[in-house]
């Protein structure tokens, strides 16, 4: 199974202090467990490898230069990361992908360096690639190439779980498991030390839940605390403990929840219902009257998500994020608070294009169904923070593109920051009080100059005034 590469190809291996993006995302995502084995295939020097295991990963390294000697075995999840790009010849990139596919038994993670980086690759054309100074070779490929890439060869749906970096799952259940993290949220429960507090936590989850447990869903700990109350007992003491209205509303957010996870399961390939995540299946037997009910009620939302009208109504009825003539801009604190359909809409960008590691705002067009996300790394420090970066993915086209204002001089910033959060966000007020306090001084009487840096540092000079944090202050004297 060992393939013979070019010795050139060492020279991108570089060495990494810290794990590389790939590995990141797949700690954050829950693919990278201690209980679960894990081979780098193609690891060059190995930097990963020994990050993960100091993260008690169980974690082994092959690759055709470093490391040739370590046997290769299945493994539950296979990195291949930053190869298939330095891969010159077609057949054999295709032929390395499927051998790290065939080596996966949970899931394959593969990435790749995408074409908004071709500023940063200089070299003469070589298939369907570029050979460098240093003769080494790069092939750049867009998000969805890479993605369909990966589908056609390994024969199965594939999530884009960041731009460059695609999930290929070996079953539905394992697919799911990963969307149903992503959408619906990780139960949460309070510390028990004993019965009484116990109850407690059971009570509150009923409350955030709408729905009662399973013994199979609770903390071994309190499980075992529990079971030493009768069922009958149990259920009294729940509903003495639990508030009403509470659990009403916890259920009516789970079920739009659940909706949401059925229809972005459709738009990336719907499986059987026992392929469904243990609680997500508990979810639609608790709130719906069949799983075809709530299939059909989910691809219902999914069509709505093609009605220009519709999501034109729901950005004008969200109680979170500020709309403009073009798009409705949401704080990344306030993206679970837009109607169903909007989540439904930023999530199936995500699937397709993968939603950057780093982004503040989405931004989610009226027209066209195409989003944004955007980086304002000191959204929170700075009063009118800079834009780092721009995502986007156009879900009629799935072409993506990237933009960085790292190097320009003039950037685009923001105002108004408390329009773009929930309206009880603690930060808020601040944000608010502020804007109030510019309005007053004049700042946005011509609103043209103010989107970049250059002329709201002109406006701020015609209106006397400077900024000490979030407050407005009158300029000195020079």
């Amino acid at each position: 199974m060992q393939q013979s590469w070019n010795s050139d190809r060492r020279r991108t291996a570089i060495g990494r202090n810290a794990l590389s993006v790939p590995a990141r995302q797949a700690l954050a995502d829950r693919q990278l467990t201690p209980d679960r084995t894990v081979l780098d295939y193609g690891c060059g020097r190995g930097g990963d490898v020994r990050s993960l295991e100091r993260l008690d990963c169980r974690i082994t390294g092959w690759d055709p230069y470093y490391s040739p000697e370590v046997p290769l075995v299945p493994s539950d999840v296979v990195l291949l990361t930053y190869v298939l790009n330095v891969i010159e010849d077609t057949a054999e990139r295709r032929q390395t992908l499927k051998q790290a596919w065939e080596l996966a038994t949970t899931v394959l993670i593969v990435s790749a360096r995408l074409t908004w980086e071709k500023a940063k690759v200089r070299g003469q054309e070589l298939g369907d690639g570029l050979l460098t100074s240093r003769q080494t070779f790069q092939r750049l490929f867009g998000s969805s190439e890479l993605r369909n890439y990966i589908e056609e060869v390994t024969g199965t749906r594939c999530v884009s779980a960041a731009p460059g970096i695609v999930y290929a799952f070996k079953d539905d259940a394992a697919r799911l498991g990963y969307l149903a993290h992503r959408i619906v949220p990780d139960a949460e429960w309070l510390a028990s030390e004993d019965t009484t507090s116990a109850i407690a936590s059971l009570a509150d989850y009923v409350e955030r839940r709408g729905r009662p447990p399973r013994v199979e869903e609770m903390p071994r700990p309190m499980a075992e605390q529990l079971s030493r109350l009768k069922s009958g007992e149990l259920r009294r003491l729940i509903r003495d403990s639990v508030d009403g209205d509470k659990v009403k509303d916890g259920g009516n957010r789970t079920t739009l929840n659940t909706l949401l996870f059925l229809a972005v399961e459709l738009f990336s390939g719907r499986g059987p219902f026992g392929s469904l995540p243990f609680s997500v299946q508990l979810d639609v037997r608790s709130f719906f009257s069949s799983y075809k009910e709530a299939c059909q009620r989910s691809d219902r939302l999914l069509l709505k998500l093609r009605d220009d009208a519709y999501v034109r109504g729901a950005m004008h009825a969200s109680a979170v994020g500020k709309l403009t003539p073009t798009s409705l801009y949401v704080h990344h604190r306030a993206i679970d608070q837009m109607p169903t359909v909007l989540r439904l809409y930023e999530h199936c960008a995500s699937i397709a294009a993968g939603r950057p590691q780093e982004w503040t705002i989405a931004k989610l067009k009226h027209q066209g169904r195409a989003v944004s996300w955007l980086d304002y790394p000191e959204f929170d420090a700075d009063p009118h923070p800079r834009i780092s970066s721009s995502y986007l993915a156009d879900l009629k086209s799935l072409e993506t593109s990237h933009i960085s204002y790292a190097n320009s001089a003039n950037r685009p910033l923001l105002h108004r920051k408390h329009e773009f959060l929930a309206p009880d966000d603690p930060d808020a007020p601040k944000y608010e009080r502020l804007t109030q306090a510019e309005l007053k001084a004049g700042l946005y009487e011509h609103p043209h100059l103010i989107g970049t840096e250059n002329g709201w540092e002109a406006e701020l000079v015609r209106c006397g005034r400077d900024l000490r944090g979030h407050r407005l202050v009158r300029r000195a004297n020079d």
